[in-house]
């Protein structure tokens, strides 16, 4: 008779609208599951070790009446986001039990995956911290480098603004431009994420945009010559404020906009006619438009960490309880670096 253990997760208790969050907004639960999989299926039952908390989760808590780019979460249902498993139980060819994955999974104890392809991915480099395979051999790494190499195009010489740039996504995309040969300058939001800017991740420059009053003299103080690429993680007022820095015919990424996401009215940007007198241009985009080159990027990254070329800085919480405030964390700086939850140690 197949295993029945209890189940904590992690569920939406209503949908948030607008405004911010709260840890109140979900809670976590006690069920029951069974580790075997259903007979005949092809399902992958997993043990989450790690669970990502990532911003573009608070858009999923909204009620959306025309669909987002991502399936709203469900009032009552676990929330779910990419994490690092252990297969318990397998009906799938690909996998069997013992094997380590990353991929989509609840914010839970134990998930079963009905399709695990192509949502679940065999880790190929054990020989990192797993928890890497929540950032930067998993999403947040993908995302910043298909987001730079392939939307900014960069060359080297170029100046480079990255903006939230100690978190997941913008701490990989500072060390692929010096990687390239670049000048690259970050904007944080704390005094210690600048100075782990320029100490840890080798920025050449960076600064705290909270103490500054004037964000558009404080570009102009770090890139006398201007900007040739920006990669926008924060969207409202700084971007307004790095337009009139950008160079001709420079090159605006934009990958997320974490400053507008619990506004209830978003914020207007007043410098747009730059895009007509320097010839700019702006495009955004999905990492899923990147999943194909996958493993062409784990292993090149792979290179890089092994080399030192590449270092990563992790925020991990314990435990399910946890989470919420770990998730919330992201919207007030809270966090330094990639913010996960370690539900169980492997």
């Amino acid at each position: 008779m197949a295993a029945v253990v209890t189940n904590r997760r992690v569920i939406l208790k209503r949908y948030v609208q607008t405004g911010l969050p709260s840890e109140d907004d979900m809670e976590v639960v006690t069920a029951k599951t069974t580790l075997a999989v259903p007979a005949g299926s092809e399902a992958v039952m997993v043990k989450n070790l790690y669970v990502s908390c990532d911003p573009y989760m608070r858009g999923r808590m909204t009620r959306h009446e025309v669909p987002s780019y991502v399936p709203d979460y469900i009032p009552g249902e676990v929330i779910t986001n990419c994490g690092v498993m252990k297969v318990v139980s397998s009906g799938h060819p690909d996998f069997k039990a013992g094997d380590l994955v990353w991929g989509v999974t609840g914010w839970e104890e134990y998930t079963l995956v009905n399709n695990p392809k192509p949502y679940l991915h065999k880790i190929n480099y054990p020989e990192f911290p797993l928890s890497y395979y929540t950032g930067v051999l998993g999403i947040a790494g993908l995302t910043a480098y298909g987001g730079f190499f392939e939307v900014s195009k960069p060359k080297k010489g170029d100046y480079v603004f990255v903006s939230a740039a100690s978190g997941a996504v913008g701490q990989i995309v500072g060390q692929l431009a010096k990687i390239t040969g670049c000048y690259v300058v970050g904007s944080a939001g704390s005094d210690e994420k600048v100075k782990l800017l320029k100490t840890k991740f080798g920025f050449h420059d960076a600064f705290n945009y909270k103490k500054e009053l004037d964000l558009e003299g404080a570009l102009k103080r770090c890139f006398p010559e201007g900007i040739d690429i920006y990669f926008d993680n924060v969207g409202g007022a700084m971007l307004d404020a790095v337009l009139p820095n950008m160079r001709i015919g420079g090159k605006i990424t934009a990958c997320g906009m974490i400053s507008q996401y619990n506004l209830e009215r978003p914020d207007g940007v007043r410098n747009l006619f730059y895009f007509v007198s320097k010839s700019l241009r702006m495009e955004g985009f999905l990492v899923s438009n990147y999943i194909a080159i996958y493993h062409r990027y784990e292993k090149e990254m792979a290179g890089y960490l092994r080399e030192g070329k590449v270092v990563y800085v992790e925020d991990i919480v314990e435990g399910l309880e946890a989470a919420p405030a770990a998730l919330m964390g992201l919207f007030t700086g809270r966090n330094v670096g990639k913010q996960l939850v370690a539900i169980a140690w492997e």
